[in-house]
């Protein structure tokens, strides 16, 4: 075969590779996902579900840093896999090239992707495989509201240290399990003494270390609360719809509107990521209740359960 015939018939990241400019972004890939899906504008598609295959290929603005190792700060692997289930689930589609151009227009509404290939095959319609394949470019405005439409609103669950340590913590956390909107739970610090640092910076990451110390003492107590620290980990949990234990640290100090409190208050600092992920409600079992303009908070007794 010819040089371009060769890389007609390629996985889209030779092709990637092939077109890239004179500076070459970084690429990310997703090989050979299949779903079971209905699709086809033949009658005899109709009714009938079929094998197809995708490989996808992301061209990426990275902002990835060799020494931060930090997932938010990426293209999640995630962010395509969940562009693919997400125009499956919308509607029944006809057309390959459709279904192919809807998830990589959603792909592109992330701001770090800057070009996608998708390839889509229908492998049951033979002993061979038929197939589309599509390049696509960033739009300068990404349309974020395409990442978001979806995204699910939070119950933020703010726990006492008597909450913490409640003999029915399992009921308490199957009650929240059975609710609709995913959980995250959120603790303050600890009753332990905590060093005094001469400045406030110093202070502030003690501060923040012990309400995280404190969330593990939680996770200790039931093997569903997971305790996570980044963006994507709780956008994760969430959509999976997992029990979730903040650890404030990384989000608090990465943000750049971060909350304009004392970061001693594990409800206040509860409040501001319910609304930073525009929670349902927000629950809080004993301590200080926080007050919000913006938010509904329930308040309950330390060893209330909800009903």
């Amino acid at each position: 075969m010819t040089d371009e015939t060769s890389l007609a018939f390629s996985h889209p990241a030779a092709r990637a590779a092939a077109t890239a400019g004179p500076d070459p972004l970084d690429r990310i890939s997703l090989s050979d996902l299949e779903r079971v899906v209905e699709i086809g504008a033949f009658q005899q598609e109709r009714g009938k579900e079929q094998r197809v295959r995708f490989n996808i290929v992301v061209e990426v603005r990275s902002e990835a840093d060799p020494d931060a190792d930090d997932v938010d700060k990426i293209l999640s692997y995630d962010a395509l896999i969940e562009a693919i289930d997400h125009e499956l689930q919308a509607e029944r589609l006809n057309l390959l090239e459709t279904l192919a151009a809807r998830v990589a227009e959603r792909i592109l509404a992330h701001p770090l992707a800057a070009r996608c290939f998708v390839r889509i095959e229908k492998l049951d319609r033979g002993p061979f495989a038929l197939g589309v394949e599509i390049v696509r470019t960033a739009p300068e405005r990404p349309r974020l509201s395409l990442l978001q439409e979806d995204a699910p609103h939070p119950q933020i669950v703010f726990l006492s240290n008597e909450a913490v340590e409640r003999q029915d913590l399992a009921a308490l956390l199957d009650y929240f399990e059975a609710q609709s909107a995913p959980v995250i739970l959120c603790v303050g610090r600890g009753e332990l003494a905590l060093p005094k640092a001469a400045h406030a910076m110093p202070q502030r990451r003690i501060d923040l270390l012990a309400i995280e110390q404190n969330a593990w003492v939680l996770a200790s107590r039931d093997d569903r609360c997971v305790v996570v620290d980044s963006r994507t980990e709780l956008e994760a949990a969430m959509k999976a719809g997992r029990i979730s234990v903040w650890a404030p640290s990384k989000l608090v100090l990465d943000s750049f509107d971060g909350p304009d409190i004392s970061d001693r208050s594990g409800a206040a600092l509860a409040l501001w990521l319910a609304e930073s992920f525009e929670a349902e409600e927000m629950v809080v079992f004993g301590g200080d209740v926080p007050q919000s303009e913006t938010l509904d908070i329930r308040t309950m007794g330390a060893d209330e359960m909800p009903g």
